[in-house]
């Protein structure tokens, strides 16, 4: 397997208060989501049914605001990290470019528009859906576009080895690993595999769009950038 774990960098711009406070509050919440679980499996089963997006509830017009609330839910150890993982990596280099509020903006209606995704693949699932994934997502995609040469430094976690890719190679790879899981899933449903893909599908999606408006806010001097 392999993680990144650096990127290069963006000199200037808006200081990442946004990215970092996201991070905070999705390491908090799991806490307390952990606390629920260690007290009752009860609890915390509870818990995700009522602030995860249930995809038939959603299509009733019912309990909406799980659309953002199980954006800040993790269903694992495993699932938070790799999902923070990504959001410190990619991050912050959009908010330095597009601006605090333009980020909080960006980052929730990427979020909306993965969970709406998922639901139109899976009308018919009762199971919450709970995770940061498509709003990192929606990152993930705006960050191919506004900066395709970056380097991203991957770690290959058997050897402990990490070496350098750029953004267009190490995202394009990523995209395509979950169309392919994607259109693999299709006729079955998001919790046969336990990974909502068309909700990282839809978020990507949306963020290729941000992008391209947002691309003409990243200066073209090679000194924006510093390792």
């Amino acid at each position: 397997m392999i993680f990144p774990i650096g990127d290069t960098q963006v000199k200037g711009g808006s200081f990442p208060y946004i990215c970092y406070g996201l991070l905070a509050l999705n390491i908090l919440v799991f806490l307390y989501e952990w606390q629920l679980q260690l007290g009752s499996e009860t609890r915390i089963n509870e818990f995700l049914t009522t602030y995860g997006a249930i995809p038939t509830e959603i299509l009733n017009g019912e309990d909406l605001i799980t659309l953002i609330t199980s954006m800040f839910l993790h269903g694992g150890w495993m699932h938070l990290i790799g999902n923070m993982l990504f959001l410190w990596v990619f991050a912050d280099n959009i908010e330095a470019t597009i601006g605090n509020v333009s980020f909080v903006a960006f980052y929730l209606l990427g979020g909306l528009a993965a969970s709406m995704a998922h639901v139109y693949f899976n009308m018919d699932s009762t199971i919450p859906t709970v995770g940061a994934s498509g709003a990192i997502s929606a990152v993930l995609g705006a960050y191919m576009v506004m900066f395709p040469r970056s380097k991203i430094k991957v770690l290959v976690v058997l050897f402990f080895r990490s070496f350098h890719l750029s953004a267009l190679v190490f995202l394009g790879l990523w995209i395509l690993q979950q169309l392919i899981a994607g259109f693999g899933s299709l006729g079955g449903t998001a919790e046969s595999s336990g990974v909502a893909w068309w909700a990282h599908i839809g978020g990507f999606v949306f963020g290729l769009i941000a992008g391209f408006f947002f691309k003409s806010k990243v200066r073209s001097a090679p000194q924006y950038y510093s390792r």
